[in-house]
């Protein structure tokens, strides 16, 4: 019988949970260290629109492709060792990212740190699922996610400050340096669990791993929760990380530095949507649906009017695209609450690994069509307004997709609770959460 060496959500809980969000800080910094870096790279590489967007297509590439694999590392080795791997690469990966300069270099440069950057978030909420009582878990979730969101500022206003002050090399190797001391305060602080339980676990065959991964697919939760990653966070992450900054210099005429400044409202935004979404969640886990949806459509609306605003669309426009479009990031969340309210605890790394590459798919695929519908409209001259409304106008097609998607998943996994454990379905109905055997 396992023993409780430490309370659910005291002190000791307190600091592993602050390691690890340091270093998902610090890791968002460094996936959206290109949001500002787009027009220096372009520069510094000779590249054009759909090759600038490769950086961050082959990033999110491999972050996607990685997912389902760390969710098995991760139910097999837990979050400290995955973490101090992560930083690992993470380091190398900038590190070498500074220094070269041939185009193909930097796409193997980012590949490793999309490697690192797999690594990190799911071995965090494994953290949050570990250490902290099930109903805190939705908002500590949410509290990860807005406080990571701090190093998408850092990746703004503070990294174009210091590109114009010290130069590409410095910027990005300095920038490195960061998980190095990430990795220290994983290893003295981080604790995979709370009880008296060793590390590794007991080694599952590779057939036993399948089944795993087949049982959690196979799960209708699982894929609401895919479907909802995937459909509320890739228009955020697209203007994010990467074509949000030429959007507004290049199609809307803003000063380089407001654009640079105005991509930290997102998680300004953030920090205000966070507490309320998880709330929500929490209090009325049946209608977290309903959130979600309205997400959706509070970016579908937006991008409507800035996209059929004759010319350039004035400043309080863009910014309340911006802000309303901010709450994909807290929304996305609940596909990580769906996976873990859906599986069982012996199958969370493999759900949320799942679930995590929902989102990250649709942005590499915005991101990529963005770039080359830019190149396509413009013919390689420099982009216009209208080139950018034209390409950008292919959010709607992954809207519509993931949407019908989220409807027949949602569905599907109310009645496969209902049929094969009704206790669990009788008490969503009553928003509580039970979890699941198995």
């Amino acid at each position: 019988m396992t023993e409780l060496l430490f309370p659910l959500g005291g002190r000791r809980a307190w600091a592993v949970w602050a390691a690890a969000v340091f270093t998902y800080l610090v890791t968002v910094l460094h996936r959206g260290s290109m949001s500002v870096a787009g027009l220096q790279a372009a520069e510094r590489f000779d590249i054009s629109a759909s090759a600038l967007a490769s950086f961050t297509v082959v990033q999110l590439t491999v972050y996607a492709v990685m997912q389902v694999p760390v969710g098995v590392l991760l139910d097999r080795y837990g979050s400290k060792r995955l973490l101090i791997a992560a930083s690992v690469l993470l380091f190398g990966a900038q590190s070498a990212f500074s220094l070269v300069d041939s185009y193909p270099a930097a796409l193997a440069a980012r590949a490793v740190l999309g490697v690192g950057d797999a690594l990190v978030f799911i071995s965090v909420l494994r953290v949050v699922m570990s250490w902290f009582p099930a109903l805190r878990q939705p908002v500590m979730s949410q509290a990860t996610g807005m406080l990571g969101g701090v190093g998408a500022i850092v990746s703004t206003v503070p990294m174009a400050a210091a590109f114009h002050a010290f130069g590409w090399t410095s910027t990005f190797a300095g920038a490195s340096v960061l998980s190095l001391l990430t990795g220290v305060a994983v290893l003295f602080l981080i604790k995979d669990t709370p009880y008296d339980e060793p590390l590794r676990r007991t080694k599952q065959s590779l057939g036993e791993v399948r089944n795993n991964l087949r049982r959690a697919w196979q799960e209708p939760g699982t894929r609401l929760g895919l479907w909802t990653h995937f459909t509320t966070s890739f228009a955020g992450g697209t203007f994010g990380l990467l074509w949000g900054y030429p959007f507004l210099v290049q199609g809307q005429g803003v000063a380089p530095t407001t654009a640079a400044a105005m991509l930290i409202l997102p998680v300004l935004a953030g920090l205000c949507y966070g507490p309320l979404v998880g709330r929500y969640a929490a209090r009325f886990p049946f209608y977290r649906s309903w959130i979600v949806l309205a997400v959706i459509g509070g970016s579908v609306l937006m991008w409507t009017v800035v996209l059929l605003w004759p010319g350039q669309a004035p400043m309080p426009v863009l910014l309340l695209l911006i802000v309303v479009q901010a709450a994909g990031g807290p929304g996305s969340m609940l596909g990580l609450d769906y996976a873990r309210t859906f599986n069982p605890s012996t199958r969370f790394g493999a759900a949320n690994g799942m679930v995590n590459t929902g989102g990250f798919i649709a942005m590499l695929i915005c991101i990529g069509m963005v770039g080359i519908l830019l190149d396509a409209s413009s013919g390689g001259a420099p982009q216009t307004i209208t080139d950018f409304k034209w390409a950008l106008a292919f959010q709607y097609v992954l809207w519509a997709i993931g949407t019908r998607q989220i409807l027949k998943y949602r569905r599907k996994a109310r009645g496969n609770l209902a049929r094969y454990n009704p206790e669990a379905y009788q008490a969503l109905l009553a928003n509580q959460v039970v979890p699941l055997k198995g």
